[in-house]
C-alpha cells in the first residue's frame, strides 16, 4: 500500500493507493497550523488511508518553498508554523515508509501531465491561480530540475512594484474588492484585466520554458474567473519570437490533481530505484 498526501494551507486531502494506478477513496482533513500537532494527524490520517496494510512508500505535496534536497519546508507562506519542518524525515519515522516530498503546485503539474490535461505533452508548463499563484515545469512525464523550485508568481508583469501573484491571486482580489472573487460576476471586467496580465506571465513562461501546451488551474480559472479566450487574444497580441503559440486548455484533475501527482511521483521513484546500479542505494523502496 502507498499514501500520497497534498497539504494545503486550510486542508489536506489523502488517499491510499494498491498499485499506483489510481488511488482509493480520498480523504479530506482540516490542515493544523501547529506543525507537530500537524504531523500527529498526519500519521493517523495516513494509517487511516493505508485501510490496516503496511505502507511501502508515502508522496507529499506541500505549499512551499523546499530545501535544495527536497527534505526539508523552508518557507510556508501560509503555514509559517512549518517553516523548516523536517517533513520527509517525520513522515518516515512516523510511518515507517520511504517519503518523497514535492512542492505543491508542481506536484498537480506532473498529475496534470500524466493524468489530466497535459497527457501527452513532451514539454508542459502548468499555472494555478487561485489563493496564490505558482507552475512548473514538466518534461517529458517528469518535474524539470531545479535548484530552489519553482516560483513563477514572483514575477512581475506591469510597471508597479507587485509581483504576478500581488496582481491576479485570489487574495489580492478579494482584498482589492472586499469580497470573494466568485461574487464579483463572471462579467465584471476586472477579468479582462487580469486576462491580460496573464498573459503577460503565459508570454514569459513560452520564453524561458519553450513549452509544446500549457495547463491552468485553480479557483480564479473557473467560470467566474479568468476567462482563457481573453487570454489567448491577448497573448496574440505580444510580440514574439517563436513561430508558434502553444496550445492553452483547462485543468481537469480539480481538487485531487495533488494525488494523482503523487502516483506518478511514486511511479518515478520506483522505476529510479529499479533501474539503480547494485549497491548505489539503500533498501528503501516506493
Amino acid at each position: 500500500m502507498h499514501v500520497v498526501i497534498d497539504i494545503g494551507g486550510t486542508k489536506t486531502r489523502l488517499a491510499g493507493a494498491h498499485d499506483l494506478g489510481a488511488f482509493l477513496e480520498p480523504v479530506i482533513v482540516d490542515t493544523r497550523q501547529n506543525y507537530r500537532e500537524a504531523l500527529d494527524a498526519l500519521y493517523a490520517a495516513a494509517v487511516g488511508a493505508s485501510t490496516g496494510a503496511s505502507i511501502d512508500g508515502v508522496a507529499i505535496g506541500v505549499p512551499g518553498v523546499l530545501s535544495r534536497d527536497k527534505r526539508v519546508l523552508v518557507h510556508a507562506p501560509n503555514l509559517p508554523k512549518w517553516n523548516g519542518a523536517k517533513i520527509a524525515d517525520d513522515i518516515e519515522s512516523t510511518v515507517g515508509a520511504p517519503t518523497v516530498l514535492e512542492n505543491d503546485a508542481a506536484l498537480v503539474g506532473l498529475g496534470e501531465a500524466t493524468d489530466g490535461a497535459g497527457k501527452g505533452s513532451a514539454i508542459l508548463a502548468y499555472v494555478t491561480i487561485s489563493t496564490g499563484v505558482n507552475g512548473a515545469r514538466i518534461v517529458d512525464g517528469q518535474i524539470d530540475r531545479t535548484t530552489y523550485g519553482f516560483e513563477i508568481g514572483e514575477q512581475y508583469v506591469d510597471d508597479s512594484a507587485r509581483t504576478f501573484e500581488e496582481l491576479v491571486s485570489g487574495r489580492a482580489i478579494a482584498a482589492r474588492f472586499n469580497i470573494p472573487p466568485r461574487e464579483l460576476g463572471k462579467d465584471h471586467p476586472v477579468w479582462d484585466e487580469l486576462a491580460r496580465l496573464t498573459a503577460r506571465a503565459l508570454h514569459n513562461a513560452i520564453a524561458h520554458w519553450s513549452p509544446d501546451r500549457i495547463v491552468i488551474g485553480g479557483s480564479m480559472m473557473n467560470e467566474v474567473g479568468i476567462p482563457i479566450d481573453r487570454i489567448w487574444t491577448h497573448l496574440q497580441a505580444l510580440p514574439r519570437k517563436n513561430p508558434a503559440l502553444p496550445e492553452i486548455v483547462h485543468a481537469t484533475l480539480g481538487d485531487f490533481g495533488g494525488l494523482w501527482g503523487g502516483l506518478a511521483r511514486l511511479r518515478l521513484a520506483r522505476e529510479q530505484i529499479s533501474l539503480a546500479p547494485a549497491g548505489s542505494i539503500g533498501q528503501a523502496s516506493v
